[in-house]
């Protein structure tokens, strides 16, 4: 049979633009019509003021709902809007250290790398390496490892540290997720009586 299809549209076919003898029919509720000519299953969706709407194109004969076409869409999309949404939009951080960095510029740029995590963020560490240093890479093995270790309550080693040139780069990703996280704080914001989070962590 030849395939007289044009371009392949992502829109279902719907009323007149559905062009077969027959089809299997499922009412506005999800109950079985069952296989009725097209010409009966327009004139069913005239009458009950809905559109017809082929929802299973391949099967044999294709699979039709009555339904209210425009609400649907607008369903569709809100439902897409709200997935969306919800699904976890990691963005990814980036914290940059020094293979001989003091004690207080660690413990600083450590509490960036928990406030990152707990945000359900992905955090990109890239330790710098000038001159002389870049024949000591233990160092920045050693300094990655204990950032790791030190946040391991929030975070894994998503990817493990890898010499990139003059750089050494892991990346850590939250153990919670982007949604998850953001609840939780809206949570706890209403807990408090709206007041903004005191900063309990350095």
């Amino acid at each position: 049979m030849a395939n007289l299809g044009g371009p392949i549209s992502t829109e279902p076919r719907i009323n007149e633009r559905i062009r077969v003898p027959e089809v299997r029919l499922v009412g506005p509720n999800g109950e079985q019509v069952g296989i009725v000519s097209i010409h009966d299953a327009l004139k069913l969706a005239q009458e009950a003021d809905l559109d017809l709407v082929e929802v299973a194109a391949t099967a044999r004969p294709p699979v039709c709902k009555l339904m209210d076409y425009g609400k649907f869409k607008y369903e569709s999309a809100m439902k897409a809007r709200e997935a969306r949404k919800n699904q976890a939009h990691t963005i990814i951080k980036e914290i940059k250290l020094r293979p001989k960095i003091d004690p207080h510029d660690y413990e600083t740029k450590k509490g960036h790398v928990v406030r990152f995590l707990k945000a359900g963020d992905k955090v990109k560490v890239t330790i710098m390496f000038r001159g002389r240093e870049q024949s000591r890479p233990e160092l920045g093995f050693r300094l990655l490892q204990r950032l790791a270790d030190d946040v391991q309550e929030l975070g894994f080693v998503e990817s493990h540290a890898k010499q990139d040139g003059r750089n050494m780069i892991m990346v850590i990703g939250p153990h919670k997720k982007k949604a998850e996280a953001k609840a939780e704080k809206a949570a706890a914001k209403a807990q408090r009586g709206g007041e903004e989070p005191s900063a309990q962590e350095a």
